[in-house]
C-alpha cells in the first residue's frame, strides 16, 4: 500500500493510489501545525487512510517540535481516541 507524503509544497498530507487521492490540508503558523480538513473519497473509505493521514502530522510535529492544532473535526476526534498517538506530540486543544 502506498505511503502518506507529506506534500509541503501544497500544504497536505496526501495519499494517493489508484488514481484517487486523501489528503489532510494544513497550515503552518509559526511552530503550529494547523490541521484544517481531511477528505477521503468513498474509493478509501474503511480502509483506515483518514487515520494514517492524522499519524502522519502528528509524525510531523513530533520530529520537529510543532504544536499540532486539530481544527478538522475529524483529526481532533481520532486524536481524543487515541490518546497513546496525540501524546506523542504537543496538541493544542483549545476549541475551534
Amino acid at each position: 500500500m502506498a505511503s502518506v507524503l507529506d506534500d509541503s509544497e501544497h500544504n497536505r498530507f496526501l495519499f494517493a493510489q489508484d488514481g484517487q487521492e486523501a489528503e489532510l490540508i494544513y497550515r503552518v503558523n509559526g511552530n503550529r501545525l494547523i490541521l484544517i480538513h481531511t477528505e477521503v473519497p468513498e474509493f478509501f473509505r474503511g480502509q483506515g487512510i483518514g487515520a494514517r493521514l492524522v499519524q502522519a502530522a502528528v509524525d510531523r510535529a513530533s520530529k520537529s517540535g510543532e504544536t499540532v492544532v486539530p481544527l478538522c473535526p475529524y483529526a481532533r476526534k481520532w486524536l481524543q481516541d487515541h490518546t497513546d498517538v496525540a501524546a506523542s506530540a504537543t496538541i493544542d486543544w483549545a476549541e475551534p
